[in-house]
């Protein structure tokens, strides 16, 4: 930009010394009647009128070459200024449309223009308000929490379309439900080359040195999906040797002593029963894009009107999940997403980000549960800490009893919703930004699956997806509709995570 101004600024100087020397060069003008009034009122007497003369002095900035030359520097210097600023715009990925309490990581491509997300007001704790999500039919939602902000809708479902839902899933086949395998689980440790003493400090959460019980219980998703309790971690400590004294506490000498592969080796040596799993259920997808089962789209339609999202953010999230819970079937309590970090990455718009980090993470900014039947005994979902008047998840690990066991301590936790078939809940994995986009997670939607103890549990799981990088979400449903523009005759798109079950889809 300054070479162009230079040449531009030397043009101009040219162009005037041209015109001072060789005045003769200017061609005549003719002056219209009047002139000389409209000149006086416009302030540029000093020029003269007569017919044979130019029609201003060659001073310079009379001169039509300098006026000429002038005009290209402005719209050189202009178009410069406008592609850096451009150029800096999108080289930053528009931060200031993203703030946040964290940086969030910016993907490729145009800033976010997409508006705010909508939200939901809880007002109070048993607050009730009418919405129409059927014609002629009036559903009452009422508040549950207001940390997590959560609520409740009777009658969501009819009878006969759980009935529908578990049928389907029942002819499509479900499978065990997994959390984490160990080689998947080494691996990205091993891309993430994380020391032994930053894994110290990372699990040593009050910071005095030492590795008590509860701060190693407090990562529980260990390689193997398998829930670790006390007695648990200190079998492996006593088969690793990890612990000599046997006090049940790491001292920062014993934990650098051991061998995290001896750890990795134990846990890949000790299979863990259904029951020491993190989750024991099975579940399936079923497809809800467009073809899928009509009874399949209503509901999705019906989760539209519910959340009042629009319809690209709803059309573009995960299928619909269903899980059954046998006798003994639980979820230890777990969030349903995941803060985005430099080294993680949306499952739903990595694709489109470019952008290469070792995990990633559903980023669910909704949950909307069904109940699609009523358990004969258990099988409530627990909220731990609903409505604490504050958050610490060392004390959700107090002596021998964890809020976050649904198997041995489910009647401990704040609220507990019973299954009853047709009845929704739904809530905010994430707190706002301020901005109308996501912000933080929010950790009081823990929640879990409580011990099935007689009976079969039926439910089906709709999460809507956000990327809390705005930019990214952007870009993320920019390239959907690009990809369904291209797809052909097809009136209705054929969205991101929809279309891998598409094939798996079965009708009645």
């Amino acid at each position: 930009m300054a070479a162009a101004a230079a040449a531009a600024a030397a043009a101009a100087a040219a162009a005037a010394a041209v015109a001072a020397q060789r005045p003769e060069a200017v061609s005549p003008q003719w002056a219209p009647p009047g002139h000389e009034r409209a000149r006086a009122a416009a302030g540029l007497g000093d020029c003269e009128d007569a017919p044979v003369r130019p029609l201003c002095k060659p001073r310079g900035i009379c001169s039509r070459a300098y006026f000429l030359v002038l005009m290209v520097f402005v719209h050189l210097y202009l178009g410069n200024v406008l592609a850096l600023l451009l150029f800096v715009h999108y080289s930053n990925g528009d931060e200031s449309s993203d703030p946040g309490p964290q940086r969030r990581a910016q993907g490729p491509g145009p800033a976010a223009t997409l508006g705010p997300l909508t939200r939901l007001e809880g007002i109070k704790v048993g607050h009730e308000r009418k919405v129409q999500l059927v014609a002629n039919r009036d559903h009452f939602i009422r508040t549950l929490s207001l940390k997590p902000l959560l609520f409740e809708i009777p009658g969501f479902l009819s009878d006969e379309e759980c009935r529908l839902i578990i049928h389907l899933a029942q002819m499509k086949g479900l499978q065990r439900s997994q959390i984490l395998p160990t080689e998947e689980y080494e691996e990205a440790l091993g891309t993430m080359q994380v020391s032994q003493l930053d894994l110290f400090q990372l699990l040593d959460q009050n910071r005095d040195g030492r590795l008590q019980l509860r701060e190693v219980l407090a990562q529980t998703r260990l390689g193997n999906g398998r829930w670790m309790t006390p007695e648990n971690i200190q079998e492996m400590y006593s088969a690793i040797k990890a612990d000599p004294d046997g006090d049940g506490v790491l001292s920062l000498q014993e934990f650098s002593d051991m061998d995290l592969r001896d750890f990795h080796k134990y846990m890949r040596s000790h299979k863990a029963a259904s029951s020491e799993l993190v989750r024991n259920s099975h579940h399936t997808w079923l497809y809800q894009g467009e073809g899928a089962h009509h009874i399949m789209r209503a509901i999705r339609q019906r989760v539209l009107r519910l959340t009042r999202l629009s319809p690209e953010i709803v059309e573009l999230s995960e299928p619909l999940q269903v899980v059954r819970y046998g006798e003994g079937g639980h979820y230890h309590a777990h969030v349903d997403s995941g803060p985005v970090y430099p080294e993680t990455i949306c499952s739903h718009t990595k694709l489109v980000a470019n952008e290469s980090v070792p995990f990633e993470t559903s980023c669910r900014y909704m949950t909307v549960l069904f109940y699609l039947n009523n358990v004969t005994g258990g099988g409530e979902t627990v909220f731990p800490v609903a409505d604490n008047r504050t958050y610490d998840e060392m004390s959700l690990i107090q002596d021998d009893v964890d809020l976050r066991d649904t198997r041995r301590h489910c009647d401990k936790g704040n609220l507990r919703v019973k299954p009853r078939q047709g009845t929704a809940v739904f809530w905010y994995n994430y707190l706002p930004d301020g901005q109308g986009w996501v912000g933080d997670v929010d950790d009081y939607s823990l929640h879990g699956g409580c011990l099935v103890t007689s009976g079969t549990k039926w439910i089906a799981n709709n999460w809507i997806n956000v990327d809390p990088s705005r930019a990214r979400q952007a870009l993320f449903q920019q390239e959907m509709a690009r990809l369904a523009r291209e797809g052909g005759t097809d009136s209705q798109p054929e969205w991101a995570l929809d279309r891998a079950y598409r094939d798996a889809r079965v009708e009645l």
